[in-house]
């Protein structure tokens, strides 16, 4: 069973910490790349930032560089966003992406789910003011 799996939402104060966690399972890790993307209430779903599982190349959405890290344990098929200096535009669904045989890029700068393999339920991070 293909299970990909968001945790470590939750509500924190501005300027707070988090890190989020995506457990896939169910699929050839290595062969895709993972991706976290974002919805904030009322707007549009944007990248956030990818990992290829494949050669580890990352990619970040550039308006989120400096606070957004992402990292991978292939050994535990799990993707991590770590997430600083939180601010109330970060509220939003935080979403996992799977995508077979692609880029960081190619995945981050996705407007629609064509081609995504699989997506997690998403995890919720809100940020308090």
């Amino acid at each position: 069973e293909v299970q990909v799996v968001e945790s470590g939402g939750g509500l924190v104060q501005a300027g707070g910490s988090l890190r989020l966690s995506c457990a896939a399972s169910g699929f050839l890790f290595d062969d895709h790349v993972i991706g976290w993307f974002r919805q904030a209430p009322g707007k549009e779903r944007e990248g956030v930032s990818c990992i290829s599982a494949n050669d580890d190349s990352t990619y970040y959405i550039n308006s989120l560089k400096g606070r957004f890290a992402i990292s991978m344990d292939n050994a535990k098929k799990t993707v991590y966003l770590h997430i600083t200096g939180l601010k109330p535009e970060d509220t939003a669904a935080y979403y996992c992406a799977a995508v077979y045989r692609s880029t960081a890029q190619a995945v981050c700068i996705k407007t629609d789910s064509y081609g995504v393999d699989y997506w997690g339920k998403g995890t919720t991070v809100t940020v308090s003011s």
